[in-house]
């Protein structure tokens, strides 16, 4: 009996030891749908970039869906037909999707803050979705209640009035129970972010030693829980070029444990691409870390879909060299991927942000707000004031990035959504076409001649420029309420009577409208007519005193382009004079005028100063070494400016043409001085 009961007790406990096993490994094992990658595109150019290994990541930041599908948001695949947009993003080559994580972005009547309103719940639906789908999850906390940037890194309500040891045991808690819940749910996590955009500050704290702390705690708490998953660090403003060797050699002294220095790159704030490849390659040879750029993004349209604005807008023309369109947007892409994976030392990938954050609606401003309060599917909800009074509590609102989303305002997918997966093949069968005209912009005297190019500027595809031929067909005006009135014709006539103005000639290239910009202006044929410029060196100073040319200042005598906004007529700067002895004033400042046309011309200058006693001044213009015209100057007191004009200055082409002031001043006893600022040359009109 006893060895009976022995053995049922001993096969009693193997049950419960596989019992306790299967309790402590209860993570829903997801197995992925078969994905058909998309091969081909019939408008998108898309060259291919070499060097792409399987392990690159081609990511994307999709933190917004499920707030924006409880709004009405439907997706759709690129046969037209609704399905997951995940499953879409996979099809489309991307193999990851990042996430962000607030700890409890909630008031206190559990009114959500807006922009996903991400929590950990958030962030576990969306990961079941990603790994359906083969992808894997970057999980990215941010380490507050709401958006953390570099302009504001607050802590959670839960951590306010902690120390840092509490709070890293905060961290660390919420670090490894979100990461649980993944793995319990069996998502596969395969990067983990610890803190967003840290450029010196994290969850209420500035000092590298607790901000250190802080993310040590994340990354302990991933080990633990996903040891074989990336530990990323993340930086923006790449452009500040001596900022990211800091940040890397600070973490290095505390000695983080991370795999991943990550960036941020958004090409109309963080400079140029070659710099971002210096500065990341530096902090991957340095300190023997892969880097990346997590969050990247570029408008396909200036239009705004949600009646909320958006943060980047503008005209169709070239912006820091990629048009707003859905080619330009998947050349700026192209080119970052490029750089990363072919450029940058030790570079593992890319991340688009909020590529899916689409309108709400199209109907109305107040039918989107309901939505965007009521689900957090916008930026931020009025309920965020609780939080981020002066930022979120102030500029509450829709979705300012909607022209920077790879869908459209429909939810069907752009083309420049395919970009992930054709460039490992490129997609070069395409037309090489005109994908966007640049504005041309004109200045012209309204005394000269006006001539319209016969070509403009295009953006091809391919991202090259090319001169292609353009017919212009009429013009139009808009008056300073923004009304637009059309002329049918173009009317030179019409432009030089009109005075100063701006007109926009409308024309056709390549099948698509051309801009003229032309502005009629009374030109001014002189350089640095204000002094301002430091560069430039037209101006000819001349002391007849010491016979001594160019500046001058000594202890008891000055004449020099001084820096003064206060005494300045335009800008900040003027030619200065001041002499305390009597008789010291006595000077030329000249121009030689280059190229000018034959015609009838004006001469302007100004001149202010005091203590002058007996004075001898005057503007004057010469030819050819004589003086033809002049006009007498006075000063008299401080900012009472003495404006004089000759006229009626005919000139032919060929011959040498100079204007000028000459100043003398005898002084008063107290030191005559003065200031002389805005020289104009322009043609005169009737």
């Amino acid at each position: 009996m006893k060895k009976i009961r022995i053995t049922t007790l001993l096969f009693l406990s193997g049950a419960m030891l596989l019992s306790i096993n299967s309790c402590c490994n209860n993570s829903s094992k997801i197995v992925p749908e078969e994905v058909t990658k998309i091969s081909s595109s019939d408008t998108l150019y898309v060259r291919k970039i070499e060097n792409l290994n399987d392990d690159f990541i081609m990511g994307m930041d999709a933190s917004c869906v499920p707030s924006l599908e409880a709004s009405g948001v439907k997706y759709y695949g690129y046969d037209g037909k609704e399905q997951d947009v995940y499953k879409t993003l996979a099809e489309s080559g991307i193999n990851y999707v990042r996430v962000r994580v607030w700890n409890d972005p909630y008031d206190a009547n559990h009114k959500g803050y807006g922009g996903g309103n991400c929590d950990v719940d958030n962030l576990i639906a969306i990961g079941k979705r990603v790994t359906k789908y083969g992808m894997k999850l970057l999980v990215n906390f941010h380490y507050s209640d709401f958006w953390a940037d570099p302009s504001k890194q607050f802590a959670p309500k839960a951590w306010k009035g902690l120390d840092i040891e509490e709070k890293e045991v905060k961290c660390y808690e919420f670090t490894k129970d979100a990461l649980k819940r993944c793995k319990d749910a069996g998502i596969d996590v395969g990067m983990v972010q610890v803190g967003n955009e840290t450029n010196g500050k994290m969850a209420g704290e500035s000092s590298w030693m607790n901000i250190y702390k802080l993310m040590a705690q994340g990354s302990k708490a991933t080990r633990e829980i996903f040891p074989n998953a990336l530990v990323g660090v993340h930086f923006a403003n790449p452009e500040k070029v001596t900022n990211y060797a800091d940040y890397a050699k600070k973490l290095n002294y505390y000695n983080l444990d991370y795999d991943v220095f990550g960036s941020s790159y958004y090409p109309f704030w963080h400079g140029t691409l070659d710099n971002l490849s210096t500065v990341l390659s530096n902090v991957a040879t340095t300190y023997n870390k892969k880097v990346m750029v997590m969050e990247t993004s570029y408008a396909y349209t200036e239009l705004d879909s949600d009646f909320s604005g958006n943060t980047i807008s503008g005209s169709n023309g070239i912006v820091k060299d990629y048009p707003f369109t859905i080619q330009g947007q998947a050349n700026n892409l192209i080119n970052v991927i490029d750089t990363i994976a072919n450029k940058t030392t030790n570079g593992c990938g890319v991340f688009y942000w909020e590529g899916t954050w689409i309108t709400v609606g199209q109907n109305s401003w107040e039918e989107n707000s309901e939505k965007w309060e009521k689900y957090g599917s916008g930026w931020a909800s009025s309920y965020a004031g609780a939080y981020d009074p002066t930022d979120a509590g102030k500029y509450y609102g829709g979705c300012a990035v909607d022209n920077q989303a790879l869908f459209d305002s429909n939810g069907k997918p752009l083309e420049s959504l395919k970009t992930f997966e054709l460039v490992k093949t490129g997609n070069t069968s395409v037309q090489n076409g005109a994908d966007a005209i640049q504005d041309t912009t004109i200045i012209c005297d309204l005394a000269g001649e006006i001539s319209l190019p016969s070509k403009v500027n295009a953006v091809m595809k391919d991202n090259s420029k090319q001169e292609i031929d353009v017919t212009w067909k009429y013009y139009q005006v808009t008056d300073e309420n923004y009304n637009v009135t059309k002329y049918d014709s173009i009317d030179f006539d019409a432009f030089k009577n009109g005075g100063v103005a701006k007109y926009d000639i409308v024309g056709e290239a390549g099948g698509m409208e051309a801009h003229c910009y032309l502005s009629m202006v009374e030109y001014n044929f002189l350089k640095n007519y204000s002094f301002d410029d430091p560069t430039n060196d037209s101006w000819v100073i001349h002391d007849n005193t010491t016979g001594q040319d160019g500046e001058i200042n000594k202890s008891n005598k000055q004449l020099y382009i001084e820096d003064k906004v206060s005494d300045s007529l335009t800008g900040t700067k003027h030619m200065h004079f001041w002499g305390a002895d009597e008789g010291s004033i006595d000077f030329t400042v000249e121009q030689k005028v280059e190229n000018l046309p034959t015609g009838t011309y004006k001469y302007t200058i100004s001149i202010m100063g005091g203590d002058g006693g007996t004075t001898d001044i005057y503007s004057y213009v010469k030819i050819d070494g004589t003086i033809v015209k002049t006009a007498p100057l006075q000063i008299t007191s401080y900012n009472q400016w003495d404006t004089k004009t000759i006229t009626d200055i005919s000139y032919e082409e060929g011959k040498e043409i100079v204007v000028g002031i000459y100043v003398k001043c005898d002084g008063s006893g107290n030191g005559a001085w003065g200031k002389i600022d805005d020289a104009l040359l322009n043609s005169q009109v009737g």
